[in-house]
C-alpha cells in the first residue's frame, strides 16, 4: 500500500487516520479526488498504523473501526488512487508539524494540493493546526483546502453506537453497516449440534465488537494474501451472537454467524467479513435447550426479514 506517486509529479493529498471511513471522511476524501480530477493529478490518501493513541497513550487505543486494509479498500473505493499507510512510530509521534510537512507532504509525496477536515491536528503533541499547514503550504508550495465537519458524525460517535449495540445509528453514521472481520477458527460446535453452524470468528485485538446480543446480518469470505479464497461472490443473510452465550456457562466472548439455511459451508481457516444490520434481541439464559432452538428459530426468521 505504499505510494506509485513517488518521483511521477504532483498530487493531491488527503491526511488522516481515518478510521471507519464515516460519511464525514467521505466528504473530505471526495473533495480531494474531486480536486484530483480537475487538475488530472493523482488522489493520495495518507493513513496511519497503528492508531496514534496506541503510540502516543499505550493502552488508551479506541476500539479499531477499519484494520488497514479494510480502511485502504474503502478509500479506493471513493476513488483514490493511491493509499499511504503510515506506520506511526514513537519517533514519528515526536517529529514537528515542519517535519512531516517536508519530509511526507513535499519530498515524498510531492503535493500541490492538501485536503484535511476541519479541526485537522498534527506534528508533536498535535501542536500543528490547519492555519500551521497553510502557513508550511507557503513554504512548501502546496496549497491547502479545509472541509467543515459534518454535524453529528465522527468515528468515536460510531465506537459509542456500536458499544451500545445500536448498529443500526452506527450504520446511519457510517454510511453503511459496520463490519468485524476475521478468521474462522473452531469452537465449541453447538450450533451445529443444534442444527444452525455457525462461524466463529476470531476478531484481532481492540476490534469495536457490538454489544453483547443476537442481530441479523451478512456473512460472506473475503480474499486476504496467504489464506483460502473460499465460496467468490457469495453473501449470505446471517443471524449473528456476540457474547458469551449464557445457557453454556463458561464459554468466553465470541463472535457467531450463521449463514441462513446453509449446512455444507466449510469456513474454517477462511478469512471472513460479518456485516451488521440491526439488533434483535439481548443475550439470554435459557432453561433448555428446546427453548433455546425455539428462540434461534425465531431470530433466523426476524434475520430472514430484516436482511431479504
Amino acid at each position: 500500500m505504499g505510494s506509485g506517486v513517488q518521483g511521477s509529479g504532483r498530487s493531491v493529498v488527503t491526511v488522516g487516520v481515518y478510521d471507519g471511513v464515516h460519511r464525514g471522511h467521505q466528504r473530505v476524501i471526495g473533495r480531494a479526488v474531486a480536486v484530483a480530477r480537475e487538475r488530472g493529478l493523482p488522489a493520495v490518501a495518507v493513513t496511519f498504523e497503528p492508531h496514534p493513541d496506541e503510540v502516543v497513550r499505550p493502552g488508551t487505543r479506541p476500539a479499531r473501526l477499519t484494520g488497514a486494509r479494510r480502511r485502504a479498500e474503502l478509500l479506493r473505493v471513493l476513488g483514490v488512487d493511491d493509499v499511504e499507510v503510515v506506520p506511526f512510530t514513537l519517533e514519528l509521534s515526536r517529529a514537528s508539524a515542519a517535519e512531516f510537512a517536508q519530509t511526507v507532504l513535499a519530498e515524498r509525496l510531492r503535493a500541490a494540493v492538501v485536503v484535511v477536515g476541519e479541526g485537522f491536528a498534527f506534528g508533536r503533541d498535535a501542536g500543528g493546526d490547519v492555519e500551521t499547514l497553510r502557513a508550511l503550504g507557503d513554504k512548501y508550495d502546496f496549497t491547502v483546502e479545509v472541509m467543515p465537519r459534518v454535524t453529528g458524525v465522527s468515528s468515536t460517535g460510531v465506537r459509542e453506537r456500536i458499544a451500545a449495540g445500536d448498529v443500526e445509528g452506527a450504520a446511519e453514521l457510517l454510511g453503511r453497516p459496520h463490519r468485524v472481520e476475521g478468521v474462522v477458527v473452531r469452537g465449541y460446535q453447538r450450533g451445529r449440534q443444534l442444527g444452525f453452524p455457525t462461524a466463529n470468528v476470531e476478531t484481532p485485538p481492540h476490534t469495536a465488537i457490538p454489544a453483547d446480543g443476537v442481530y441479523a446480518g451478512w456473512l460472506e469470505c473475503v480474499p486476504v494474501a496467504n489464506l483460502p479464497e473460499l465460496y467468490p461472490g457469495e453473501r449470505w443473510p446471517a443471524a449473528i451472537s456476540v457474547g458469551t452465550n449464557p445457557t453454556f456457562e463458561g464459554v468466553p466472548r465470541t463472535v457467531e454467524a450463521y449463514a441462513l439455511d446453509r449446512d455444507d459451508l466449510e469456513l474454517y481457516g477462511a478469512h471472513v467479513a460479518v456485516d451488521f444490520a440491526a439488533r434483535l434481541r439481548g443475550n439470554t439464559r435459557f432453561e433448555s435447550i428446546e427453548a433455546l432452538v425455539e428462540q434461534i428459530q425465531a431470530d433466523v426468521e426476524a434475520a430472514r426479514r430484516l436482511t431479504g
